[in-house]
């Protein structure tokens, strides 16, 4: 004799809901709004930019000594004016074009050094003991060298920038090289590419991030190089740049 078993039934119950007013709904979605603009990162910089410059016109109100501490309102209105009457446009496109000439120059010493390191032992030997040596001289220390071997004059400025750019990129360069796994080489070699060949087609695309690096790290040495340099040689040729 079989027996059937009925599932048990739950007894209904009705809940009665209090009429809508939208208010928690409103809290909600306000503070959604706040957490989605919060997580928008140019929004927290531009936040914290605004509080730095409230920051130094306060303090700059407080000194109230315009030569130890210019306000930012001050400030900002003199590099409107700057930009407005040309000034500013003037020197930057001095500095620009000395920088980017240093910046070429590097770029091009920083390439042959680095593939004589590749191609030969003595070029090896000459980047590194060349690395050692100049990399930790700050370029700004060659200034005086500089001023005796090329005069006032852009001359010099090429030779600082140079010396900021060439080290730091042939390092990172060369340990990019170095860190190109072996069955590329060989795949490169296999498809007879040597010497510059392989260096062009195989090496720098797979080294490429490390080079990228190194062509950052340039870009900014360059920049501070140039600056505190033109803040000692004061002109250019007779033309003021930033500095």
């Amino acid at each position: 004799m079989s027996v059937q078993w009925e599932p048990p039934l739950r007894p209904d119950i009705e809940y009665v809901l209090a009429p809508w007013s939208g208010a928690g709904t409103a809290q909600s979605t306000d503070a959604a709004t706040v957490a989605g603009l919060y997580r928008h990162g140019w929004l927290r910089k531009g936040a914290l930019l605004v509080v730095l410059a409230l920051i130094w016109e306060a303090l700059a109100r407080w000194q109230n000594n315009d030569l130890l501490l210019p306000g930012f309102v001050q400030t900002a209105r003199a590099f409107a004016d700057g930009v407005a009457s040309g000034e500013i446009g003037g020197y930057l496109k001095v500095s620009l074009g000395v920088l980017l000439t240093g910046y070429a120059a590097g770029i091009a010493c920083a390439f042959v050094l680095t593939a004589l390191a590749m191609a030969t032992t003595l070029g090896r030997d000459l980047l590194e003991t060349a690395t050692a040596m100049f990399n930790p001289l700050p370029a700004i220390a060659l200034l005086p060298l500089a001023l005796l071997w090329f005069g006032l004059g852009q001359a010099s400025l090429i030779f600082v920038l140079v010396h900021s750019v060439t080290w730091p990129l042939a390092l990172s360069t060369y340990a990019g090289f170095r860190g190109v796994p072996e069955t590329l080489r060989m795949a490169g070699r296999n498809y007879g590419l040597t010497g510059l060949r392989l260096i062009v087609q195989i090496l720098i695309p797979a080294a490429l991030p490390a080079i990228l690096s190194g062509l950052k790290i340039g870009w900014a040495f360059s920049w501070r190089t140039l600056i505190a340099a033109e803040l000692i040689f004061g002109t250019t040729s007779g033309k003021g740049g930033l500095g």
